[in-house]
């Protein structure tokens, strides 16, 4: 074992609460998860709460259909590619401090996206979004970790955490629909200010200072090697649906996003003060959550993207009705992750709430699949999206908790970022995969059952049209339980940890010594 201070947190103050007890001594800890929710659901909800305003937005302030993706790119991009850096801010700065100015840059860029009188102001707006949301997403669940320590009180709060995580892109479509159609396509971005306030002012008041590190340099060469890197990869997938896979622009993006993410990794053995300390990847569980978690990202927003056009382009369904019929998915995460999985957290081992959790979610993802052009969506649509949302819950409430478990709280900033990034670039690759997949099987299918009728009249001609487009969605909704497969048998192999065992601290399992930072005897 060798001596304990060379493997060991840094000793904590006399006058500080142990690690074992700071939870219970909190008696505001529950409030804080409340606003913590709070903000994570603000943050979630923003990716997707602007897809269904999109339309009215490009009407009102005159956008080309070339530049429209910028009011989604704008943001994840920004958010995708400063999340290490973010999370690495909030270990030195103090995460309640970023916490709360997150939250205060995310509301006023809201404010000014929601004001915008041209194209290029909405643009700037989101991407400022993007980099207050990559301070704000690690420093809440950094907080959540580090105020949760007890194994059932972290089962709990991780249950409500990855809840909100998991519907809050459902969410964002359903409040999309309801505030373009009864307000305006603005109120989407409105909406942002009193929730950020009202996080605010309760996280001021429920969430506990820590002491920052000590530290006072900040890796440089590998922020700006992991930003570029990360940004060059979220575009490059992103640009992959408009230009397709082939384009040498989204050729030349991703392999230099690639080769800068390789020379981040290699820069990272050898820098002093590490960006990403390579301890935290090196242990094989949080690497398989990471993983999983990124698999299961992907196959999510496929989901998402594929059934929000099969509700408005297929049946026809108004945007609110399209948002109301995500509901009873984020109702079935809300409660499983409350209700069971948070629960099943302290007693069964990870991987065994992780592997049913993908299995059943690509057992509704591949019902799916036998979507007909004229549906019914009680009986073709409902029990999928239960299927999926129970499997989801399961799944994202153990990866969350395996991902942030055992970390050093000098590290549970760049490690809850880490956790953000697997969602992030999970997403761009899902959305842009996924919609590639789904458009050129579709055209492939329509172009052939034309050439193979002949003339056709009008209805003939649209009706094939919207059974190519079915089966587009039917092959890519394949693809996407395919890769729920593969993240289940990801955490199969990977994911070794045991069940919690030992109340107020965490497991002493395989790799938990190794993520400790080095001290040294003074």
């Amino acid at each position: 074992m060798g001596s304990t201070s060379a493997s060991s947190e840094p000793p904590i103050p006399p006058s500080a609460p142990s690690p074992a007890s700071a939870s219970e001594a909190d008696p505001r800890r529950w409030w804080g998860l409340v606003f913590i929710a709070l903000a994570q659901l603000m943050v979630v909800l923003d990716a997707t709460i602007v897809n269904i305003a999109l339309p009215s937005a490009q009407r009102q302030l005159h956008m080309s259909d070339a530049n429209r993706q910028w009011v989604i790119t704008a943001y994840t991009l920004a958010f995708g590619g400063l999340l290490l850096l973010g999370g690495r801010i909030a270990d030195l700065v103090g995460r309640r401090r970023t916490f709360l100015a997150g939250l205060a840059g995310f509301a006023v860029a809201s404010a000014l996206g929601g004001a915008a009188r041209t194209d290029w102001q909405l643009f700037g707006a989101r991407a400022l979004q993007g980099v207050f949301a990559a301070v704000l997403a690690p420093s809440a669940l950094s907080l959540l970790t580090t105020t949760f320590t007890d194994p059932r009180e972290r089962g709990k709060a991780f249950g409500v955490y990855s809840g909100i995580a998991a519907a809050g892109s459902a969410i964002g479509l359903l409040a999309g629909g309801l505030l373009t159609e009864y307000l305006n396509w603005r109120w989407c971005l409105y909406v942002n200010a009193p929730i950020a306030v009202a996080a605010s002012l309760g996280a001021a008041w429920s969430l506990r200072n820590h002491r920052p590190q000590q530290r006072t340099r900040l890796d440089l060469p590998g922020v700006l090697l992991a930003c570029s890197g990360l940004v060059a990869v979220v575009y490059g997938c992103s640009e992959a649906g408009p230009r397709g896979w082939d384009s040498p622009v989204v050729l030349g993006v991703l392999c230099g996003g690639v080769l800068l993410l390789t020379a981040f990794g290699w820069w990272q053995t050898r820098a002093a003060v590490p960006l990403l300390p390579p301890r935290i990847i090196r242990d094989r569980n949080r690497a398989g959550a990471f993983l999983t978690l990124a698999l299961s990202v992907i196959a999510m927003f496929g989901m998402f993207l594929y059934m929000t056009y099969y509700f408005q382009g297929v049946l026809g369904y108004r945007p609110v009705t399209a948002g109301l019929a995500f509901l009873p998915l984020s109702v079935t995460i809300v409660l499983t992750s409350t209700q069971l999985s948070s629960r099943l957290l302290h007693h069964l081992p990870p991987r065994l709430m992780i592997m049913p959790g993908a299995l059943l979610s690509a057992v509704g993802l591949f019902l799916l699949t036998f979507l007909p052009v004229r549906a019914s969506y009680a009986a073709h649509v409902l029990p999928s999206m239960i299927l999926f949302g129970i499997g989801m819950s399961l799944t994202f409430v153990a990866v969350m908790d395996t991902a942030t478990r055992g970390v050093a709280p000098s590290d549970s900033g760049i490690t809850s970022a880490t956790v953000n990034t697997s969602q992030q670039v999970g997403g761009s690759i899902g959305t842009a995969l996924l919609n590639t997949i789904a458009t050129s099987t579709a055209a492939a299918y329509i172009g052939g059952h034309l050439r193979a009728a002949g003339g056709v009249t009008p209805a003939v001609h649209d009706a094939i049209v919207k059974q190519g487009v079915v089966h587009g969605f039917h092959v890519g909704l394949a693809w996407a339980s395919g890769i729920m497969l593969l993240a289940a048998a990801t955490c199969w192999t990977l994911i070794t940890a045991p069940a919690p065992k030992h109340r107020g601290a965490p497991p002493q399992g395989r790799g938990e010594l190794r993520d400790q930072p080095r001290t040294t005897r003074t």
